[in-house]
């Protein structure tokens, strides 16, 4: 078996193989870095996948890949899933080969939750939603087919909704909440986020599981568990992922909803760190957590990249996540749950940020078109053992 040697070893093709390589070439420029990717595209911007490649005619493919090998040299292998991690030995076995390593990035990130249907099509009318690969079969179908069902009301599955809308599509989306967004908005909030599918066009099926179904080359029936059934030329999963730490696992790494970190984002094995949606890290502010966003991905992968090369820099950035449908953009920072007192805070009928308290603690800020705003929202969490509600109207603006 042919054995390939890289100072620094990344596990994983997605942003944060991207942002890790960068962060490497930090602090050392001529270290050798190696990529396993199971992709078949080199690192890319995920996000533009359901948002601005639907909604922006000037957001073009090209301005997706993020240029990680001519960038920083780093050598990627694509088609090339890692099959065993073996720590002792510093070694991967991946596609027929092992690689050796002096550091380890483990950032194999998720696997997208797929949907309980029978498929026929052999992928063509039942998708799960998560790769460039995936990206472009749903474009494709939003061109061939009439009506496509989005089974999912978090964040992939309402972007891809109001993607598939706004793309002249006849598009249903089926939601397990009462009201879309109904989990983490207030209830008036949530319902002018599902006024906004609506007055689209998108039909919205609340309060609904896909228990079953089945899906051909001519087209997609999915069971509710209710008794109804949908049926729509294609679907599409936005069910979320879980994490991958399959891997991580069978190397022997403590995994707990995620693999575990330490400040610095090293694994519980010596040379083995992780980053991206696959770790859980101590947040400086909230605890230890596990974040599946663009800005963990990019924040946490450089500082995976910095450390691997030496650096022995904590972690301490506090990530935000977003969506942007129909006009509207929402940040947030901490822990959104509807279950949570709120205190809403709105600048007009637009504008408004959204507090979200256990205990009378902040533990969660929502800003609804509300920009430039990311730390002050931080700063809130930073002081939240000091701030009272009084404290919070008018803080933000």
């Amino acid at each position: 078996m042919v054995t390939t040697h890289f100072d620094y070893l990344i596990v994983g093709g997605g942003m944060v193989a991207d942002t890790a390589a960068r962060g490497i070439r930090e602090i050392d420029a001529e270290g050798t870095i190696g990529i396993l990717s199971d992709d078949v595209e080199e690192p890319y911007t995920r996000p533009a996948l359901s948002k601005k490649l639907w909604t922006d005619d000037e957001f073009t493919w090209e301005k997706v890949p993020l240029g990680t090998a001519d960038d920083t040299g780093a050598d990627i292998r694509l088609r090339t899933r890692a099959t065993k991690i073996r720590p002792e030995a510093h070694e991967v076995d991946a596609a027929g080969e092992t690689f050796s390593y002096a550091k380890l990035l483990i950032a194999t990130g998720g696997t997208p939750v797929p949907l309980p249907v029978e498929d026929r099509s052999n992928g063509e009318r039942s998708l799960t939603f998560r790769t460039a690969e995936d990206y472009r079969r749903l474009r494709a179908l939003a061109e061939e087919v009439d009506r496509i069902a989005v089974v999912g009301g978090g964040y992939i599955g309402s972007e891809l909704a109001a993607a598939l809308v706004q793309n002249g599509v006849d598009t249903v989306l089926v939601h397990t909440g009462a009201v879309l967004g109904d989990a983490v908005f207030p209830a008036a909030l949530a319902e002018r986020f599902e006024k906004l599918f609506r007055d689209a066009g998108v039909q919205i099926v609340a309060g609904s599981r896909v228990t079953g179904g089945e899906a051909d080359t001519t087209g997609a029936r999915l069971e509710l568990d209710n008794g109804d059934d949908v049926r729509a030329d294609a679907v599409v999963s936005g069910l979320g992922i879980e994490a991958a730490t399959d891997l991580a696992e069978q190397a022997g790494l403590r995994v707990e909803d995620g693999v575990h970190v330490d400040a610095q984002l090293r694994s519980s094995v010596d040379d083995v760190y992780a980053a991206g949606d696959v770790a859980s890290y101590p947040d400086r502010l909230l605890g230890r957590r596990r974040v599946e966003h663009v800005d963990n991905a990019n924040e946490q992968g450089r500082t995976a990249g910095r450390n691997l090369a030496g650096a022995a820099e904590a972690y301490t950035h506090t990530p935000y996540y977003y969506s942007a449908v129909f006009g509207i953009r929402y940040e947030a920072v901490g822990t959104l749950d509807s279950s949570l007192a709120t205190v809403e805070d709105w600048i007009d009928a637009e504008r408004g940020v959204v507090y979200y308290l256990a205990d009378d603690r902040v533990t969660g800020v929502l800003l609804w078109n509300v920009e430039d705003a990311r730390d002050a929202a931080r700063a809130v969490l930073a002081e939240a053992d000091t701030l009272t509600r009084d404290d919070l109207v008018g803080r933000i603006r």
